[in-house]
């Protein structure tokens, strides 16, 4: 038997949690309320099955928080996802954990991360034409073959996730870590890789003016691989907190703006006619060249299309909440829309920690390592559940 957190379906709390975390002060104080709200629970389990040849049981050393879990418990999440998950879950895609089981080239006690996404190899299914092509980030088959319906590790019932004393793991999942790589920075891989195929996926070309809206861990750390992959000359964040604000300038943003603020500082900045329309927020008429809308939320999506030029870009990274952005905001703005990043299987291009952990470089892949996808907020471990 294992310990581990479990998320139930029970519509009556989400909805409790959304309605707390909804209003001014409920938002401010979600993460003293939420977790007490939301079907959530500490329960005592059996360990998930190995489902068959190919999968090892793994321990987790530490596992992250994401933006989207937090948004899960605080009833934010949006429900047009639930079709891609499978109940109960025990959340945790953010991993580094140790393997229980021999794999080829995995052996028994490798110290791993894990590419969440569970697509075609791990259901056991014919690959699809995303698999086929090495995508499997956009796989088509992630509610079907022999698992349960789950877009990825930590939403579905039958791998389990980080948030417990054990999960499982198919091997084409597993990245091993080099042993210079501490737990607490390779717990990071995941929301990294998330901002180096944001940015990878687009053309910066030199001296383009770029916008990251949005300060957590994944707009800090896009804006880090905007500053190291990347010839952008002028790169703005849009950070709501002081300390997101101070931590976006110490990494190098060229300004960092209130998002009250941002659409008059970047007129400034980028010489570009500001419009008041008789109702709604006001927007540029020649804004930034790409914007980066790493929030996953219906004003950030909004503030982004108001700031991007005519013809320009703007890339989805966050995961979607419950809200809504209006669709007459989309009729004029950007020409270019990349959706969203997910883990994608053999990333040439890996990042590492140096200068103590508070820089970026790139460097030559060891063999065996592979640099992936997706998004998330703080690391977090539970000596107690160990």
């Amino acid at each position: 038997m294992i310990l581990a957190l479990e998320y139930q379906r029970s519509p009556a709390r989400y909805m409790v949690a959304r309605s707390v975390t909804s209003t001014a002060l409920g938002s401010r104080l979600a993460g003293m309320v939420a977790g007490n709200v939301a079907p959530l629970r500490l329960m005592t389990r059996p360990p998930p099955d190995l489902p068959g040849p190919g999968w090892t049981r793994v321990v987790p050393r530490l596992a992250g928080i994401c933006g989207s879990d937090l948004g899960l418990l605080a009833g934010q999440s949006s429900p047009y996802l639930s079709p891609m998950t499978s109940m109960p879950f025990t959340p945790g895609h953010e991993i580094v954990g140790e393997t229980l089981d021999d794999l080829p080239g995995v052996p028994r006690g490798s110290r791993v991360v894990l590419d969440p996404v569970l697509s075609c190899a791990p259901r056991g299914t014919k690959q699809c034409r995303w698999c086929e092509a090495g995508q499997q980030s956009r796989c088509d088959h992630v509610t079907t073959g022999a698992l349960s319906a789950g877009l990825q590790t930590g939403f579905c019932a039958d791998t389990g996730g980080g948030w417990s004393r054990r999960l499982i793991a198919h091997e084409s999942q597993l990245h091993l870590v080099p042993d210079d790589l501490p737990d607490q920075r390779a717990v990071l891989v995941e929301p990294l890789a998330c901002a180096v195929h944001s940015v990878r996926r687009v053309n910066i070309p030199s001296g383009a003016s770029v916008v990251v809206i949005g300060a957590g861990t994944v707009g800090l750390l896009t804006l880090l691989a905007l500053r190291e992959l990347t010839p952008a000359v002028r790169i703005h964040v849009v950070a709501k907190h002081r300390h997101q604000q101070e931590r976006a300038l110490a990494l190098g943003a060229t300004a960092v703006h209130a998002p009250s603020h941002a659409t008059r500082a970047l007129r400034r900045a980028t010489t570009a006619r500001m419009h008041v329309p008789e109702r709604g927020s006001e927007f540029l008429l020649g804004g930034v060249d790409i914007a980066f809308e790493c929030t996953g939320g219906a004003s950030g999506l909004d503030l982004a299309l108001r700031l991007v030029r005519a013809g320009g870009t703007v890339v989805v990274s966050g995961m979607p909440s419950a809200d809504r952005t209006e669709p007459a905001r989309t009729s004029r703005r950007p020409s270019n829309w990349p959706g969203p990043p997910r883990w994608t299987a053999g990333s040439s291009l890996p990042i590492r920690w140096h200068d103590g952990g508070r820089r970026w470089v790139t460097r030559p892949r060891p063999a065996g390592w592979g640099v992936s996808r997706s998004r998330s907020t703080r690391a977090a471990t539970d000596e107690e559940y160990r």
